[in-house]
Formats: structure tokens, sequence, C-alpha cells
């Protein structure tokens, strides 16, 4: 990952002095403690000053609407304390003047302000962009002392530079000029005059040509003048929010979802464990049967009695309860035949409900694995929410729509999207492909009123291997049958479904 420098910030400086100079400070926002929304307008247009303090992408920009969405900012019902700080200062304030410290990655914003006693003052806004020190700090531009930062330094942090309330503001001790080590490399052996000269000259401009702009030349596009530093930056470190934030999300529902799946797994090994041992039902029948068609004999108060098994041809030995008659016994026979039966019963019938389950929990871990973005993910997590009174509300991610030769073919990227194609898009002569003993998405392939070619149904057949968790290279079967012939069970969960009328197709 590329870190911003000097010359990135000078840069984003210069293009956007224009705005920032005079835009009033409508509002202060900060998702978490690292992340800083600061809504500016100034003539007659609104900007979104996004910072972001952290130390392994510390940056700042004109946030615009990807971006955005990229980073999937949340704001906080009750903001920290530093935010509200910074709103009862500078909230509703003008940036009289602003300027980027000399060889240094710091950005300061300058307010006139009038405070409680109707005195004017003057503040400045810091923003210090440097590394694991990045900060933001407010402080009085008279007395130089600090009001509150991001982040307080105190002396068991830093024995070169306290930060907090109460102290002088001094600037960072002089390092390398503010700059990434690649450009420490290229003005090596050169005094600090001959670098600041150079760094005057017009090639560090905001026109931001491939020529004069090394580190960042790389992600511009090949309409590079078309492009602004604020528009590069936010690109670019937006992406890798994205993605950071896309992998934390991952990790957390996959953890969530194991953790179901294992409590699954467990439960249908003790339940079949328990079927296996309750395997005496029809032996409890037969013995009371038994037990019925020899009451003649009169061996009442016994501790056993031999009689003719007619079911196996052969003579077997009963134990009874020697406190009870032979018609009692029997009768004790046939209660435990009941109890056993129906607890056989319920003990299936809770084994397919969790097979069931085991199944959807798989879905939803392949589903997990193969989103690729916030909105797909969003949908997952929705889904697992369900039960909460109050879910969360996010835009649902776009299905994924093919065309070949003029057939439609929708792929569901997660069980909603499954159950929908399912339950709303399908129609009676549509066909629908699965994978055969694995997790995977739902295909369907719309025939409005057409007969598709056996080379169609292979190519969904091909779409339905590669949208499973199903690995290379060995062959898989995949199933395909008619909408009509698909049946969603009562409470199942969401886009498990049963099918009759099948084909099956190695692919």
């Amino acid at each position: 990952m590329i870190n911003i420098d000097f010359l990135t910030l000078r840069a984003f400086f210069l293009e956007n002095i224009d705005f920032i100079i005079g835009a009033r400070l409508q509002k202060i926002q900060q998702p978490t403690r690292r992340d800083f929304v600061f809504s500016l307008r100034n003539n007659d247009e609104n900007r979104k000053l996004y910072i972001n303090i952290n130390p392994q992408m510390y940056h700042l920009c004109f946030m615009e609407q990807a971006g955005e969405k990229r980073r999937n900012l949340v704001i906080p019902k009750h903001p920290p304390m530093f935010c509200m700080l910074l709103r009862k200062y500078l909230e509703g304030c003008r940036i009289d003047d602003a300027r980027v410290v000399d060889n240094e990655r710091i950005l300061e914003l300058f307010f006139e302000i009038t405070d409680e006693f109707s005195q004017k003052r003057s503040l400045c806004l810091c923003i210090e962009l440097m590394g694991k020190h990045s900060n933001i700090i407010l402080y009085d531009r008279a007395s130089s002392i600090i009001i509150g930062c991001a982040h307080n330094v105190g002396a068991e942090k830093s024995r070169y530079r306290e930060l907090q309330g109460g102290l002088k503001y001094v600037y960072p001790p002089k390092g390398a000029v503010g700059l990434s080590s690649e450009l420490q490399k290229q003005f090596k052996g050169l005094s600090k005059d001959r670098i600041e000269s150079y760094l005057s000259t017009e090639k560090f401009t905001p026109a931001l040509t491939e020529e004069g702009y090394g580190l960042f030349a790389e992600l511009l596009p090949e309409s590079t003048s078309q492009t602004s530093v604020s528009q590069m930056l936010d690109s670019y470190y937006s992406k890798i929010q994205e993605e950071i934030n896309v992998k934390e999300l991952k990790s957390r529902l996959c953890s969530l979802v194991l953790q179901k799946l294992r409590k699954t797994v467990n439960s249908i090994d003790k339940i079949a464990a328990l079927l296996k041992k309750r395997n005496n039902t029809e032996k409890y029948k037969l013995y009371g049967e038994l037990l019925t068609a020899n009451i003649y004999q009169k061996q009442d108060y016994q501790k056993q009695i031999e009689v003719f098994d007619y079911v196996n041809n052969r003579n077997i030995t009963i134990d009874l309860d020697e406190t009870k008659s032979l018609k009692e016994n029997a009768q004790r026979y046939f209660k435990l035949y009941t109890k056993s039966k129906s607890t056989k019963e319920n003990s299936q019938s809770m084994l397919d409900g969790l097979n069931i389950q085991k199944e959807y929990l798989e879905n939803v871990l392949y589903s997990i694995e193969a989103a690729k973005n916030l909105d797909e993910l969003a949908d997952i997590e929705t889904e697992l929410e369900e039960k909460q009174e109050k879910p969360k509300k996010t835009q649902q991610a776009e299905m994924m729509k093919i065309n070949i030769k003029g057939f439609e073919i929708y792929i569901g990227k997660n069980n909603k999207q499954n159950d929908y194609i399912v339950s709303r898009l399908a129609r009676d002569d549509d066909y629908w492909f699965h994978t055969k003993l694995c997790a995977g998405s739902h295909v369907l392939l719309k025939t409005n009123g057409a007969v598709p070619e056996d080379d169609i149904l292979f190519e969904c057949c091909k779409l339905a291997r590669e949208y499973s968790s199903a690995k290379q290279p060995s062959k898989v079967g995949v199933v395909y049958t008619k909408a009509k012939y698909l049946r969603k069970p009562p409470a199942a969960p969401l886009g498990y479904v049963t099918y009759k009328n099948e084909k099956e197709v190695l692919v």
C-alpha cells in the first residue's frame, strides 16, 4: 500500500484551496475513533472532507458517493467526546485560512470563533498524517494551548512530545521532511533548501502529470488530467478500506455461522446415537403380544417366562416384573413400546429438521465465502439477524443475471436471493439447477415458453457447478428439473427446497 506523503498532501491542498478557504463547517461526524467526516459548504457546493488517522492508511480526501459506499461508514447514536468538543467550538464556523506545514504531512485549518463571553478567538484544527503518530488536535492560536485531541499522548507513550488538553502545542520533531521512504531515497544527499526548492517547482502543482507525480502515477487512469488528487486518494484508499471491511465482516459472519453449524452437527450426532440405542421398539411390542397370547399359562408374579416366538420361530425367555401379573407385564411392555415409538418418531423428526438446518448453514457459509462486496455480505447479515426486532436496513445486493443465446439465467448469491428465485421468479416451465450433495447457488433458466437445447441446459449445469462449494478438478453431480416440481416445505429455512422428476449431469 502506498502511503500519503507531503507531496500528496500539498497537491491535494493546492488543488482544493479555493474551496477550503472560506468554507463553512456545517456538520462534524465521527463514525469511529479514527474516522472523521466534515461536511463543508462553499461557492454553492457541498463536499465531505474525510479524514482517516488509522496508522495503516492515514489520509484525507473529499469523499465521493462511491467512496462513501465502499467505506460503509456507520454514524453512532452517541458521538465520542472529541466529536462533541469539535461540534461545540467549530460547527457552523468558517475556515478563514489554511495551510500545509512546510515539508510536513500536517494540514492546518484556522477558524475565527466567538466564545461564550462574546470574545473573538482564533482556533486551529491541526490534522497530522504521520503513520502511528497520526492525530487531530484543536488548539488556541494565541496561546498554543491544546483544547483537545483525537488521541491523547502522555509521557508514557512519547518522551519527545505530549499531546493532551491544557498542554502547549508544538510541532513534531523534524524528521525526513514528511516524505515517504521511496521519495527519501530519491532526495538522498540533497540539502533541505534544495529539496524545498525542488518541491516548489511547477512539477508538483495539482495538475498531477505522470512526469511530476511519481508515487501515485500508477494508480491514475490514462486520462490523467481528468483525475484530481482527491479523486485518486478517495478511490485508492476507499478500495483498500472496502477490502478490509469485507475481510473483517466475512470473518465475523463465518465465525457466527460455524459456531451454529458445530452445534447443529453435534446435535445430529447425539440424536443419531440415541436412535441407534432405541432399537427395542419392535421388541417391546412383540413381548407385549407374546405375553397376551400366553396369559392362559397363568404364570403371574414370576421373574421370567418362556414362550414361543412365532415371528422368529423359536423359544425365548421374557423378563417379568415379579410384583405384577402376566397381564400387567404385557401392558407394561405395550407402554414401553408406545413410549419408545413416540420418542423415536420425535427424535427422527428432530434429526430431519437438524439436517435441513445443517444444509442451510452450509449454504450460508458458502455464500459468505463467495461474497465479493459489502452489499452481498449485508444481505447475509440481515438474513442471520431476522429474529431481531429491528434488523439492519441495507441495500440489497444485485442478483447475478446473464444471457446465453437469448435465454435469461439468474444466479442467487445468497439464501435470500435463492429463495426469491424459487418463490417469485420461477414459472412452471423454467428450469432449476443445483449441485448435488454440496452447497451452492440456485440457478434458474427462464424459458418464456421456449424449449432450450441440450447445450443451453449443459451451460446452466456448468454455472451451477461453478457457483458452488465443489472443488476443482473432480466431477460433481448437478441436478436439474422444471420449477413446477420444486416444493418449499412449511417453516423451511430460506433457500431450502425439495424436488422430484430430476435429471443428473456430471460436470
